[in-house]
Order: structure tokens, then sequence, then C-alpha cells
């Protein structure tokens, strides 16, 4: 007995061509990668924590008081350690120097974030709960994004792009 051949019939496959001036020992042109997508979408990623950075550098005893209020300890510490994390991070991530490394800790900080500032799970129902619950999500697929920039690497439009050879492995 063979295997059906009307299996998974809702699949969508594409194909794509490789391009005529394509490297054939280069694997992210052969697999159809697009660095100007990558680029555009480590610039559009980001935005939100070079704001968000800049904004808590104007404001750290402001950004102090809140972390206080959520008893977490060493408030200034940890205001100036956010800030840090996220306009550092986001540069980073634009320019796509250490971008795997700068990916994972902005993920990381973003679940964070999402625990102690969007628990939502601790509110009664009502419009706070769901604007939390928002927020939470919003964070779980932002985390989501870092993830897979962590997993591709910041693309040929970078920093790290020159210094990353993307050569298949030679059969023996």
């Amino acid at each position: 007995m063979g295997r059906p051949t009307d299996r998974c019939m809702m699949t969508t496959t594409y194909t794509s061509q490789t391009p005529a001036n394509a490297d054939a020992n280069d694997v992210r042109v052969m697999a159809g990668c697009n660095d100007a997508l990558l680029a555009v979408g480590r610039v559009l990623l980001a935005v939100i924590f070079l704001m968000s950075g800049f904004q808590k550098f104007m404001d750290l005893s402001g950004v102090a008081a809140m972390l206080g209020s959520k008893g977490l300890p060493m408030p200034m510490v940890l205001a100036a350690v956010s800030a840090t994390v996220e306009l550092g991070g986001g540069l980073l991530i634009v320019i796509g120097w250490q971008t795997r490394i700068a990916a994972l800790a902005l993920g990381l900080f973003t679940l964070v974030a999402a625990y102690y500032f969007h628990d939502f799970w601790h509110m009664p129902e009502g419009a706070e709960r769901t604007d939390n619950m928002i927020h939470a999500l919003k964070n779980l697929s932002i985390f989501g994004s870092f993830l897979m920039l962590a997993a591709v690497g910041a693309g040929r439009y970078s920093v790290d792009g020159p210094c990353t050879v993307h050569v298949p492995p030679t059969i023996t």
C-alpha cells in the first residue's frame, strides 16, 4: 500500500525561481530568503523599543517609581537597566550587529515585562483586564518575532551580514 496522493490537498506549496545572478553556494538565496524584507522588519520591530528606551531615559525617576510600585527591588537600577536594554537592544537590531543575541535579550525582556506589567490574570473582569490581556498577547507576539529573528539572523543588509558565510555543507 502506498501513501495516498490526495493527502494534504489543502496545503499550498510555493515554488520560487532562483535568481539568474544568484551564487549557487549562497544558501540564503537558494532558500528564497529576502534580506531586504528582513532589514525592513528589523527596523519596524525595533521602533517600539527605541522609543520606549529613549522615553525611559528622559524620566528614569518616574520609571523607578513605577517599578517600585510593583514591588521590584532596586527600582532605580532596574529603570536604568531597562532603558539601556530597550534603547541599546533596539539599536543593535536596527543596525544588525549581534542580532541573534539582541533578539533573544529583547525577547526575554518583553516576556518579563508582560508578566509584571500586563498581569491580566490577577485582575477582575472588565476593561482594564481586557486591555492588559491584549498588551500581554502583543508582547507574546513580539517575543515570537524575536525568536524568528534569532533563528534567521539579521540578513545580508546588516553589520553581521558580511561576517556570515552561508555556504551549504559539503557532502562527502
